[in-house]
């Protein structure tokens, strides 16, 4: 019998943590799942990411109304609205994405008799919530028949400050090659053959932190003056960044093309990839470069790209976070170095099986399966 699964999201926009709810729906309904995704806090609209069309995607605003107004009323409603839902599809097990969906959908599902899985997706120190979502953290996380996160630090955390919290460690999935969808730009219509390319991906945002890669490159750039930068993402930071490159008088050798669906084809095209993040939960961008036979530099922030690269190996972990002076020695030794960045190339795609889609599915089976199991433990009890 097929499993029913109803997947909770606060939107599908072009985040990291959409990008993997929209891989492991794809993936669960080709196995014959039965899947709803629920986008629990942002207004109808398109999904940047591709969807099956074997998925039942609902937005909980059209079962509420207007999001427009604040305060408790609509809060309530929202909770109401996604109860129904919950009795409605009676799904094997509610699944949900992100600290304040958690939250809403443990309190959505209390006493419902349907298990809650809760997933934070990003190493929760580095991304405070707010006092009043921690304290609702704290106090409604016990309830949820497990927790998962992307890190073993992520899940000693959860260990620490989550009294009698059940979880699991599992990364994200990684499907090779990745889709492909609008909006698409080639590759070689910003670059002319020839040319090397660094490669960032990511939101332009303070977290990514691109101003230190744009200064790390400043400084490279009239010694490798045949590579370019190219930072693919879209953000509040655009302007910014924009005037930073100006500054710095880049403005024929980087650029900042917005978000692109056929990223597959950048991380194809580039030369090196480079993550400057000053924190990340488990990064998509990082494994997916990876996957494409890239060598890679990234700041050794707390969680992510330590569970990812094998460093000297696949690519170089720098330290510490934030300074330019040695991401900029980093990116020396594998733009000056041929041999070097092409060896670290060849093992960095081992990642392919590492994370692979088969591999991290089994992961969420188990964890389904023992919740499964118990739920019906807990019915015979009761009958």
């Amino acid at each position: 019998m097929a499993r029913k699964i109803l997947f909770c999201v606060s939107a599908m926009s072009s985040g990291g943590a959409e990008r993997v709810a929209a891989n492991l729906a794809n993936a669960w309904v080709e196995r014959g799942y039965q899947v709803t995704l629920v986008v629990t806090y942002s207004k109808r609209g398109e999904c940047f990411y591709a969807l099956s069309d074997k998925i039942q995607l609902c937005y909980l605003s059209d079962l509420v109304g207007s999001f427009d107004r604040l305060g408790l009323f609509v809060q309530f409603k929202r909770l109401f609205a996604l109860r129904r839902l919950i009795k409605t599809i009676q799904p094997d097990v509610v699944l949900s994405f992100l600290t304040n969906v958690n939250v809403a959908t443990i309190l959505a599902a209390w006493g419902s008799g349907y298990a809650v899985v809760v997933s934070e997706r990003i190493y929760p120190p580095m991304e405070p919530v707010g006092r009043f979502y921690n304290i609702l953290r704290v106090l409604t996380y016990p309830y949820a028949a497990s927790i998962v996160v992307q890190t073993k630090m992520g899940m000693q955390w959860i260990i620490e400050n989550i009294r009698g919290a059940q979880g699991s460690v599992i990364p994200n999935p990684i499907p090779y090659p990745l889709s492909v969808f609008e909006p698409k730009l080639a590759p070689q219509t910003l670059l002319a053959d020839g040319r090397k390319l660094l490669l960032g991906v990511g939101r332009l945002a303070d977290q990514k932190r691109f101003d230190c890669c744009l200064m790390s490159f400043a400084t490279l750039a009239k010694r490798y003056g045949d590579w370019d930068l190219v930072i693919l993402g879209e953000g509040p930071l655009r302007g910014a960044l924009e005037s930073q490159i100006r500054a710095l008088g880049l403005e024929s050798r980087v650029h900042l093309p917005g978000g692109v669906g056929n990223v597959g084809d950048w991380y194809a095209r580039a030369d090196l990839y480079v993550m400057s993040s000053s924190f990340e939960g488990f990064p998509n961008t990082l494994v997916e470069a990876m996957a494409h036979g890239c060598a890679v530099v990234s700041y050794d922030c707390d969680t992510g790209p330590r569970d990812i690269i094998r460093d000297g190996e696949d690519g170089l972990l720098v330290n510490p976070v934030g300074d330019v002076t040695a991401l900029t020695s980093a990116l020396d030794q594998l733009m000056g170095d041929d041999k070097r960045r092409e060896r670290m190339a060849q093992k960095a795609v081992d990642v392919r099986e590492r994370f692979s889609v088969e591999s991290i599915l089994a992961m969420w089976d188990e964890v389904f399966s023992k919740i499964i199991a118990q739920q019906g433990k807990n019915r015979h009890r009761s009958t």
